[in-house]
């Protein structure tokens, strides 16, 4: 469960610091240097537990569940406290130094704590840096922060964004890179918050930045390398040229970086990185669309994004990687049981895997989202296994393939290793959009390896991330019932017949696992009052 305060050591009281400013949990007090600042007990309780999860985005419903005890109040109460909170501390909703808003998601705490546990005779006990904050990398890392759209179409952000996260797939196949994921990166976008900051915030010692403008047949990318804690610009440059010529722009940027960044690096790595993915300018375009739909992560969102990957497929047929995203929509829809066919839905995404796999034998990401649905809607748990191994030893920076690959760990039955890959995804994605599918993943790894309470613990974090994802609240309910909470199992159960009034054990049966794991998952799953 998300903590409302970190507990201190026994007979001390906790004391955060941020900036010139204390916050004293036991007196309850705020000060700035040595004045005392006057702040309402709720607005005191918001500020508390933001910076009691400062590691993680808060959202309206874990601030409403825990300083208003789950009392039902609206969204405006919640923004009006929040807006208290940042006028105690001089922030604003503008500069965000200390509070940022993640767009749909919620908030999370931002600026430098250390904590101070305090002696019931007031003497320091310690003194602790912040703990939240990633360590950097042994080897040179970077986040490539979302590229301007400065096209005088405001309609061409979609591909600007589209840039921008090719990039980030193209330095991550560098073995000598630690690469930030897309979702953590884009959680900056249109933000203005210093560089050292945001290097700080993501771990990392690189950030590459830059504008792209679309007129017509022409594109235009710049784009400067920083090192963050000195500000220095290690390399700036700029590109042009005709559309028809953009992955070779592309390609001209991500080599320049790669060598201000390490001029050792071995021109043949360079050279595998140069791929184009399609031929076809207009299957691309509808690539980048898609992508920007499904990190929206709505259902119509969904249901866009895999319309537009197909038109992506009509226009070019060999694409390996819109076959692999549409297959992934496909099974996204398959989990929240957004389908009106389940198995026929489920066979498609099986032909869309496929086709991925066999068409991108050598492009991680087609690899790995192809994998990752032929394990889970297909049961082809080995084969989708290999290549979602394959897809991290082309690509060991991305995310995506170590979050698929801790599912698929804990579905063949190694839940611990399921647990370190979904911990190694989360640290090249430390402020992902979608957090609660770690969180589930990690609860599944737990109830796999027989850690109930784990497993809860977890899955409820998910929920409250995501209150409608038909996975966690399943898992939730299971853990919850094996260690006999059965008033919590069984309202589980309650909100997940309320999402799909058809979901029965019998469909328990058709999800991925070794067939122990699903019948100690069925006999959870009825103990909490799920019909047969």
């Amino acid at each position: 469960m998300v903590s409302g305060a970190k507990e201190a050591k026994s007979g001390a009281r906790l004391i955060y610091g941020f900036g010139n400013f204390t916050l004293d949990t036991e007196r309850r007090e705020l000060r700035q240097g040595a004045g005392l600042i006057a702040i309402e007990p709720q607005v005191f309780d918001v500020l508390q537990f933001l910076i009691a999860n400062r590691g993680r985005v808060v959202s309206n419903d874990n601030l409403i569940e825990t300083v208003w005890n789950g009392r039902i109040v609206s969204e405006a109460t919640v923004t009006t406290r929040m807006n208290a909170v940042r006028r105690a501390v001089g922030d604003s909703g503008e500069r965000q130094q200390l509070i940022r808003t993640i767009a749909r998601k919620g908030y999370r705490f931002v600026g430098d704590v250390q904590e101070q546990d305090v002696a019931g005779d007031g003497t320091a006990a310690a003194v602790r840096a912040d703990p939240q904050l990633p360590e950097l990398p042994a080897k040179p890392s970077i986040a490539v922060l979302p590229f301007s759209n400065i096209s005088d179409d405001p309609e061409q952000e979609y591909f600007a964004d589209g840039i921008t996260e090719d990039l980030i797939t193209a330095l991550s196949q560098f073995r000598s890179l630690f690469v930030i994921a897309r979702n953590s990166s884009f959680v900056f976008k249109s933000k203005a918050v210093g560089a050292k900051q945001i290097a700080r915030e993501l771990g990392v010692r690189y950030l590459l930045e830059g504008s792209v403008r679309k007129a017509g047949n022409r594109v235009r990318i710049t784009g400067k390398l920083i090192e963050a804690s000195t500000g220095a610009h290690l390399w700036a440059g700029r590109f042009d040229s005709g559309l028809e010529d953009i992955f070779e722009l592309q390609d001209s940027v991500t080599s320049s970086v790669v060598g201000a960044i390490g001029p050792k690096l071995e021109q043949a790595e360079i050279d595998r990185a140069k791929r184009k993915p399609t031929g076809s300018l207009d299957a691309y375009d509808y690539y980048l669309r898609g992508m920007a739909c499904l990190h929206e992560g709505s259902r119509a969102s969904i249901d866009e994004a895999l319309h537009l990957f197909n038109r992506a497929i009509d226009l070019d047929p060999e694409y390996a990687v819109a076959y692999g995203m549409s297959a992934w929509c496909c099974d996204l829809r398959k989990w929240s049981w957004w389908t009106t066919d389940p198995a026929k839905e489920a066979a498609e995404a099986e032909r869309l895997a496929r086709k991925a796999v066999a068409l991108g034998r050598d492009d991680a990401v087609a690899l790995c989202s192809g994998g990752f649905v032929l394990a889970h809607a297909a049961a082809d748990h080995e084969f989708g296994a290999q290549c979602v191994d394959r897809a991290l030893a082309l690509n060991p920076n991305l995310a995506d393939a170590w979050h698929f690959a801790g599912w698929l760990s804990s579905i063949l039955g190694e839940p611990d290793v399921g647990v370190e890959r979904i911990a190694r995804a989360m640290r090249l994605n430390p402020i992902a959009l979608f957090p609660f599918s770690a969180h589930c993943a990690i609860a599944f790894a737990h109830f796999i390896g027989g850690r109930y309470d784990q497993a809860t613990s977890s899955a409820r974090k998910a929920m409250l991330e995501q209150p409608n994802f038909l996975p966690a609240l399943r898992l939730f309910a299971a853990s919850s019932a094996m260690i006999d909470h059965l008033d919590e199992a069984r309202a589980a159960i309650a909100r997940v017949r309320d999402l799909a009034p058809a979901f029965r054990i019998s469909d328990v049966r058709n999800l991925p696992g070794r067939p122990e794991y699903l019948q100690r998952y069925e006999e959870a799953l009825r103990k909490a009052g799920l019909p047969d």
